[in-house]
């Protein structure tokens, strides 16, 4: 990839964040606004993916890819990561509960949470495309992790607990007012300089996405290593991630099958880590159908359950 095609990627993704926050400014988010934006982002995606069909000779003169690999490759990295993302979502709910944010000043924090996330996330990529340029014995310990963090995930009651390390860190270096300040992050009361609750959340929220990154990013790595179509699907996952919570917010105790269906996909990609470069290595196209098939099960398995329990209500 050239600097150039970076450069204007770059001004691409901010352009992107701010009509974003344009979209969600006064913090009222509908489940009707957030569901059209949604779809939205969804297409906005596929519409990404027509253009590296069209001009990957551009994004890319000297990639190995060709058109077609390219452009599959980003839809296949996508929705994986659009897939996992959707377990963030829970996460969400459990952090602004825990820290009682209001209802209005949650498009904001989620905002700030999701541009920390997409910075660390670049940096991550970079790193991890050099290390396995030149280790790749790395792919086997990411694709074991993987396999490893989809049976723990199977394994899960339910009983989150949130990794308190950013709340700690940011009260030992700073003074945190004890209520909200709207959409401040800092503010200065008698000359004295204070952080508020706000800046927390936005640090947990940042913290569990990069948390969540350790297993989405080598998952998509073992769908290409080619780092500006994992940056790009990571971009647009996360871009919709905003209006996907709203969308969800009031539903996630009804996607009963979501969790398995996360856990064999990590399971499933960890696997196809390990077959990379092997003679039973799995084409990207049936990755797709895989993911694509997982999650539609899930979602249908999980509409049918909850007319099952609604049926015997009735009865």
């Amino acid at each position: 990839m050239t600097p150039t095609t970076y450069l204007i990627f770059g001004l691409l993704t901010l352009s992107l964040v701010a009509l974003d926050i344009w979209q969600t400014r006064g913090g009222n988010i509908t489940i009707k606004k957030a569901a059209l934006w949604s779809v939205f982002w969804f297409v906005l995606a596929f519409v990404f993916a027509g253009s590296i069909y069209l001009f990957w000779d551009f994004y890319a003169p000297t990639s190995h890819y060709s058109a077609e690999k390219a452009t599959v490759s980003f839809i296949t990295g996508y929705l994986l990561e659009k897939s996992l993302s959707v377990d963030n979502l829970f996460v969400f709910a459990i952090i602004f509960h825990q820290y009682m944010v209001p209802q209005h000043l949650r498009p904001r924090a989620l905002l700030w949470g999701v541009i920390g996330a997409l910075v660390l996330r670049a940096i991550m990529i970079a790193v991890g495309a050099q290390l396995l340029e030149q280790y790749h014995w790395l792919l086997y310990v990411f694709a074991l992790f993987l396999i490893w963090t989809g049976i723990q995930l199977a394994r899960d009651k339910g009983d989150e607990e949130l990794n308190p390390l950013p709340e700690k860190l940011i009260r030992k270096v700073a003074k945190v007012t004890d209520d909200y300040r709207g959409n401040a992050l800092i503010i200065k009361e008698k000359g004295i300089w204070f952080v508020t609750p706000m800046m927390v959340v936005i640090g947990v929220i940042a913290f569990m996405d990069v948390m969540f990154a350790l297993d989405s990013i080598p998952a998509i790595f073992a769908v290409t290593r080619e780092p500006f179509l994992v940056l790009a699907a990571n971009v647009f996952a996360l871009l919709g991630l905003r209006s996907l919570y709203f969308v969800l917010q009031g539903m996630m105790d009804k996607f009963v099958y979501l969790k398995p269906a996360l856990s064999f996909i990590m399971v499933f990609i960890g696997i196809k880590m390990m077959l990379v470069g092997s003679n039973w290595e799995i084409p990207t196209s049936i990755s797709l159908l895989v993911l694509l098939a997982t999650m539609t099960t899930a979602v249908v398995a999980s509409i049918v359950n909850q007319r099952n329990k609604s049926n015997e209500m009735i009865g």
